[in-house]
């Protein structure tokens, strides 16, 4: 496949292809970017665009994932070896276990991390026994001032999913001991993290 050419005369192309593909909207608005750079006739400007990428898929997404580190205070632009945007890496990342950590996978984890710029962030693993779910931690996760905010909030989204399952006839998929041993965790970590307040 011959490699993209973005110039000042590429603007057609561009609105052929956001007429030929369903987009959410930063796709768009990274599209009516580029249109501008071309009406503006910034060919230095197209240039930084076309950096990120041989076809107008990549070079949206690396964008999009390019700006979203920018949230997090991260600025370094550099590929992996099949032209994505590298993932940044989080700044002192702490991971807590939750429930029955006797049993592999039968437990659930949160991991908190922090941007160059201190804004903090959390990913989460859980699991109900043998259902479950989770995402890593990325610059496309919630964003908070502090640890403590960041901490609150994951671990009441680790509560609500248990709470949701417990009673469940499903004893196959939503064991009910592991649910229980992962609230119970919970709640010590949130009787905890009030203590610390006090003091």
């Amino acid at each position: 496949m011959e490699s993209l050419v973005l110039n000042l005369q590429s603007k057609n192309q561009i609105t052929d292809y956001m007429k030929d593909n369903h987009m959410v909207p930063y796709e768009r608005g990274i599209f009516l970017e580029m249109i501008a750079v071309i009406e503006a006739g910034n060919q230095i400007q197209l240039d930084w665009f076309r950096s990120f990428g041989d076809t107008f898929r990549t070079i949206i997404m690396n964008v999009y994932a390019y700006r979203k580190g920018l949230e997090f205070g991260f600025t370094e632009i550099s590929f992996d070896k099949y032209g994505w945007f590298e993932r940044p890496i989080f700044l002192d990342q702490e991971e807590l276990t939750f429930g029955d950590t006797s049993r592999y996978g039968n437990y659930s984890t949160i991991k908190l991390g922090v941007g160059a710029n201190r804004i903090w962030t959390y990913a989460i693993s859980y699991s109900y026994g043998v259902a479950g779910g989770g995402y890593g931690l990325s610059v496309y996760g919630k964003q908070f001032k502090n640890r403590l905010d960041a901490l609150t909030v994951t671990l009441n989204d680790l509560k609500s999913k248990m709470v949701s399952r417990i009673g469940s006839t499903d004893t196959i998929n939503y064991k009910q001991p592991i649910i229980l041993a992962t609230l119970r965790d919970i709640d010590k970590a949130q009787i905890n993290m009030v203590q610390l307040t006090l003091f």
